[in-house]
């Protein structure tokens, strides 16, 4: 991949430090736009410090910075709202996203909160009806008392959203796959709808992460992440980020996102730039593990029903696989009879599965999303939505998947 340039623009890049121009050779001639993923995922956003050829970017741990003059700055004023290391975060995740613009918010709830806010107060929004609870928490609880009226329908036929858009309709809120039921929403139907009737479109994109699925690329306004999950990838940093091509509402959320201030510190920053250096990896061995776990698990006795939309019976399958590059390391199942007390004793007798909330870290993850992290959906909703009491979540991560395999099977015993 190194190049090699003419000594003609050698001098054009002269002028620059030492470390910028050998950065400016390697990549002479590959412009990001072009970079496959996982060159993007080490090297996208980021350059070697300019006093010491540092490779790492550096966590710039400072409040505020010394300005020229009055109102003249070199970009970076106040902390709050521009630090250098989230700076070379947000590149490099519109750069894995195809995005123009990225924001960076101490959470993924922090993230989803400052797209509401982008609405007022009789604006309708219209979600799917299986989503991560925390969402549906503050959907429910934080925003609707404020007059903003949310709508959850099955998304599983994008068709299904026209006859809920009215004169008051505002936005289209989508997570797939979903949490925790792994439905499979048709990113490209539901963002042509959108576009139609003039409305944003978000996806929450935490299950696939993007080097499984673009909802930019398919016609979505916004692409929503917890950081915290595959981007970060460690399970030690708690971030969110939305992602967009409009200048104009990136313009809206980054006033939103410094005027009220849930931005992430520069130590979590760079700890997601170390997290995305290994993203096309890790992702690979999730999407491999998650498939043989998967079949395992279908061919179980003790195993009702299995959500994972890699199965050729999965709903919307083939959508899946038109807009997904694979299908991840997300599972949930149910067990025959539906005893919480059998899903309670299964996920407490894990021992390479831990059982945690989240997802998406190098360590699998056992759950059960009717007490952990969908409690605070109503039981008539959550049961409605396939959230029943014996359903169990899985996490798939990178461990030997004999050790998956077998952890499960003695679980189950």
């Amino acid at each position: 991949m190194c190049a090699i340039i003419s000594e003609t623009k050698v001098r054009e890049v002269g002028s620059l430090q030492p470390a910028l121009t050998v950065f400016f050779i390697y990549f002479c001639g590959l412009t990001i736009s072009y970079m496959q993923f996982g060159t993007k995922a080490i090297h996208a956003g980021q350059e070697p410090d300019p006093t010491t050829g540092a490779i790492m970017t550096p966590i710039y741990q400072t409040s505020t910075y010394v300005q020229e003059s009055p109102g003249k700055n070199k970009g970076y004023a106040y902390a709050r709202g521009k630090n250098p290391t989230r700076t070379a975060l947000e590149k490099c995740i519109s750069a894995l996203e195809n995005a123009k613009h990225t924001l960076c918010f101490s959470s993924g709830m922090g993230a989803s909160d400052a797209v509401i806010k982008l609405l007022r107060p009789g604006d309708e929004v219209i979600c799917a009806d299986d989503l991560y609870g925390g969402t549906y928490r503050m959907f429910t609880k934080i925003f609707a008392p404020f007059g903003i009226v949310f709508h959850f329908i099955d998304m599983s036929d994008a068709s299904g959203i026209v006859p809920v858009i009215n004169a008051k309709t505002r936005m289209i809120w989508v997570e797939t796959p979903t949490n925790p039921t792994m439905k499979i929403i048709d990113i490209a139907a539901c963002a042509a709808i959108s576009k139609k009737h003039k409305l944003t479109m978000v996806v929450d994109n935490t299950f696939a992460s993007p080097y499984l699925q673009n909802p930019l690329n398919l016609g979505a306004d916004i692409s929503m992440h917890s950081v915290t999950k595959y981007l970060g990838g460690h399970s030690d940093v708690v971030m969110g980020s939305l992602s967009m091509n409009s200048d104009s509402l990136h313009e809206q959320l980054a006033f939103i996102h410094n005027s009220c201030g849930a931005v992430p510190g520069p130590m979590d920053s760079f700890l997601v730039l170390r997290g995305l250096k290994t993203l096309h990896v890790r992702m690979q061995r999730h999407c491999e593990n998650g498939k043989i776990i998967a079949h395992f698990l279908k061919t179980h006795p003790k195993i009702d029903k299995i959500y994972w939309p890699g199965f050729t019976d999965h709903p919307n399958h083939a959508i899946a696989k038109k807009q997904m590059k694979d299908f991840g390391g997300m599972i949930s199942f149910t067990l025959k009879g539906n005893s919480m007390d059998e899903a309670f004793a299964m996920a407490s007798h894990t021992k390479v599965f831990s059982l945690a909330e989240s997802l998406g870290g190098v360590e699998s993850l056992i759950g059960h999303p009717a007490s952990m992290t969908h409690a605070s959906i109503p039981r008539e909703v959550r049961e409605a939505n396939g959230v029943v009491d014996s359903l169990i979540r899985l996490s798939v991560g990178i461990e030997d998947i004999n050790d998956l395999v077998e952890d499960l099977k003695q679980a189950m015993e």
